[in-house]
């Protein structure tokens, strides 16, 4: 909440995004050059901190630069482009990683985020619209003021989408991690290349998937997009538990690529249109993020005390019990927010 509410407080969106790209890079060359506890600490509790600034000050720009017409489609590329930096950065740290040493990854990450901060000086200041990036009225009309932060804790539809958001990390951050250690029971020889399968393949169903849902998300409306993101979960943690072949678990491992999509669109959209008109579209994304964050702090621990007293099935099974409780949620509570003036706070 602290990172939204500082790029709500900034009058400059890409100034904040250049500052936390380069707390990105000292936390790498902090990794790279003294790699004791001391020192990884400190640069872990910096990348933290500098990626709770980045992704609301992200779609900030990207709301700025397009506003609420055509926002789902910018975020449906930003994913596209996103999924895509992930696939090739992972392979280019992997290779230098391997063919020289593990340092050398975080050596890859400096060199990485200097064409990250080329392409922000891109953007010149007149294309954003800085009171559009707050999600208050475009500078061309009268300027509302915005609301206190503490009034965006009031927005009901605001807080049920966190809710249901906590409910839905609470049962997806562990059922990675949770199959990859099935995986390397049953299959030790292959784990390693099924596992990477299992994050790359849905990485690449989100770039090929991700603009299509922002273009739905504008015709269909946010409901349909979300209960479709929602109910891929509680399927995919059932085939987990009932799917014994290791290599079947990569293709059940493809719903998370549907997921992925729909959420890197659907999660800033849904906020930019619960806080249209309030001047505080990126406090809202803290608010989402905290919640988010402790429902995927929580997943691991209760997934692995299932676990260890019940196995791997049964967690599975309650992972996706967790799932399907956030689906009937939103299936129950949430209201539509596209062009909807109530849900907005207006």
């Amino acid at each position: 909440m602290p990172g939204g509410a500082l790029v709500d407080a900034a009058r400059s969106e890409r100034r904040v995004a250049g500052f936390a790209i380069a707390a990105i890079c000292i936390s790498a060359l902090g990794y790279a050059s003294l790699p004791v506890f001391p020192m990884v600490l400190s640069a872990a509790i910096i990348h933290s901190l500098a990626s709770c600034v980045l992704g609301p000050a992200i779609a900030a720009i990207s709301l700025g630069l397009v506003g609420h017409a055509a926002i789902g489609e910018r975020l449906g590329r930003n994913a596209r482009f996103a999924a895509v930096g992930n696939g090739l950065a992972a392979g280019a740290m992997g290779a230098c990683g391997y063919l020289f040493s593990a340092r050398a990854v975080f050596v890859v990450t400096v060199l990485l985020l200097i064409p990250a901060l080329l392409a922000l000086r891109a953007i010149t200041p007149a294309e954003i619209d800085p009171e559009r990036a707050h999600g208050a009225t475009p500078r061309r009309k009268a300027i509302t003021p915005p609301i206190k932060p503490g009034e965006l804790m009031h927005k009901r539809p605001l807080l049920i989408f966190a809710g249901c958001l906590l409910l839905f990390h609470l049962a997806n951050a562990a059922m990675l991690p949770l199959m990859g250690s099935v995986v390397t029971m049953r299959s030790a020889h292959w784990a390693t290349l099924l596992i990477a399968a299992c994050i790359v393949v849905p990485q690449l169903l989100v770039a090929a998937l991700s603009p299509w849902v922002g273009r739905r998300a504008q015709i269909w409306g946010r409901r349909p997009m979300l209960l479709i993101g929602f109910a891929a979960l509680p399927i995919r943690g059932l085939l987990f538990a009932l799917v014994k072949n290791p290599e079947l678990l990569v293709v059940v491992q493809l719903l998370d690529g549907i997921t992925a999509a729909v959420f890197s669109v659907m999660v800033p959209l849904v906020v930019a249109d619960l806080t249209r008109g309030t001047g505080r579209f990126n406090l809202g994304q803290g608010i989402v993020g905290t919640f988010v964050g402790i429902g995927a702090s929580l997943s691991a621990t209760i997934a692995g005390v299932m676990s260890d007293r019940l196995g791997s099935t049964a967690a599975f099974a309650g992972l996706a019990v967790i799932a399907l409780t956030g689906l009937a949620a939103l299936w129950l509570l949430m209201p539509e927010t596209r062009d909807s003036p109530d849900a907005a706070g207006a």
